[in-house]
């Protein structure tokens, strides 16, 4: 597997090492343009010096030169020699040329390194100014030095103002990354380009397409999920009419009693169907937001539920009303029931006296078509799953626990108070 990479701390690195290299690019630049300038106004000077001296009558001149010593730019050696005196002509250093025709600069190398020299050719005696290569080098690699320690020490506040100027420039992406993390898995709303730069455009544009075609497949889903519950509601309401005739003319017969309940759990589960269908649908429209009364919805529910709770034998009731008030859409509040108000929530509890459920499957039976008893009841898995898109729709949560008053299933739904 490729290792990752940071972008940024890439571009970072690479920054810095390009300014190690201009940097040694820079001292190399500055060393031979110091060099020039150097041997340019010393050559100017050695030969100045050469010229006096032969105008003002020389005499045979033997420098002293200490290689033990350090000498600067300003030490020059002077020997005057005649070509006659032999022992005139000999140098403890081995500094003296041999005689030339022509004036001029000349390099040649000794046992004590290279030297440079200036000579003047006379009838009688060559003059001839030397001084050592490697101090010019020297002079010449101090200056570029000099030049060099304001950019190393410069360096550190430059590679931090660097890294400052990348992460400020990398901000829309963590900005992006912001907004497609605080984005809910429904919101498929294009992304505005005005807030990004350039270079992003063309990606943005591409998740936008991407957006469109999903929201695009999501909605043909929810659409055939909805007609084709909507298609077997009628036939099985017939279906159901005719068992019941049926149940009137035999009793007793145990298999047209399987059938009717078969039939009835199908009914139940188009009825889930089409409800989530239509929460599935309204996700994605502007469905208007109003204030809706607890207590209404609660008597309009229990109404509905009462038949199916008689025919189970279910003491189905209300124990305490209040007339509070909440914002959001009627179709997603339609299926919640609230009872009493706890600080600035108004919260549904709705307990039973069953077997419960184990904790560790509190977060499963949310999930769409789960079932923690199979098919030994009628049910379609989908009850919970509908409460709590409706629940998150309301900007509410769905709670479960163990009941203390029935020792069964106890499922709490909050949801924020709006006073009247």
């Amino acid at each position: 597997m490729q290792k990752r990479y940071s972008l940024q701390k890439r571009l970072v690195i690479y920054i810095s090492l390009f300014s190690v290299v201009l940097g040694c690019v820079l001292i190399f630049a500055a060393y031979r343009i110091a060099l020039e300038e150097i041997n340019e106004v010393l050559d100017k000077q050695m030969q100045s010096l050469a010229e006096r001296i032969s105008e003002n009558h020389p005499q045979p001149l033997q420098s002293q030169i200490d290689l033990a010593k350090q000498y600067s730019e300003e030490d020059l050696f002077v020997d005057i020699w005649s070509y006659t005196d032999t022992a005139t002509s000999l140098h403890l250093q081995d500094v003296l040329v041999a005689p030339v025709r022509k004036a001029g600069f000349y390099k040649h190398q000794t046992p004590y390194g290279t030297w440079l020299t200036y000579i003047i050719p006379g009838k009688q005696l060559q003059i001839q100014v030397s001084q050592q290569q490697n101090v010019r080098q020297e002079l010449a690699l101090e200056l570029a030095a000099n030049m060099f320690l304001p950019y190393v020490l410069f360096l550190p506040f430059a590679v931090f103002g660097l890294g400052w100027m990348i992460r400020k420039n990398f901000q829309p992406l963590n900005d992006f990354k912001t907004e497609l993390a605080s984005r809910k898995a429904q919101d498929l709303k294009p992304i505005a380009m005005k807030d990004y730069p350039l270079e992003l455009e063309p990606t943005i544009q591409e998740m936008n397409y991407l957006f469109g075609r999903i929201s695009l497949a999501q909605q043909e889903q929810r659409q055939f999920v909805a007609d084709s519950a909507h298609e077997l509601r009628t036939p099985l309401t017939a279906l159901n009419l005719q068992l019941q005739i049926l149940l009137q003319q035999f009793p007793q017969s145990e298999s047209i009693h399987n059938l009717s309940q078969g039939i009835l759990r199908m009914q139940h589960l188009v009825n889930q169907l089409l409800s989530l269908a239509k929460q599935d649908v309204t996700e994605g429209l502007s469905e208007p937001v109003q204030l809706l009364s607890l207590n209404q919805m609660t008597v309009t529910c229990i109404e509905e539920l009462i038949q199916l709770a008689l025919q189970k034998d279910i003491d189905l009731g209300v124990e305490q009303q209040q007339e509070l008030l909440i914002q959001g859409q009627a179709s997603a509040l339609h299926s919640i029931i609230y009872n009493f108000q706890q600080g600035r929530q108004a919260v549904l509890q709705i307990e039973d006296s069953g077997a419960g459920i184990d904790p560790a499957q509190f977060n499963q039976i949310r999930q769409r078509f789960y079932r923690i008893h199979n098919h030994a009841e009628i049910g379609s898995g989908l009850g919970l799953s509908i409460v709590d898109k409706a629940t998150e729709r309301l900007g509410g949560t769905l709670e479960f626990s163990r009941s203390t008053n029935l020792s069964g299933l106890c499922v709490q739904v909050k949801l924020p108070l709006i006073e009247a």
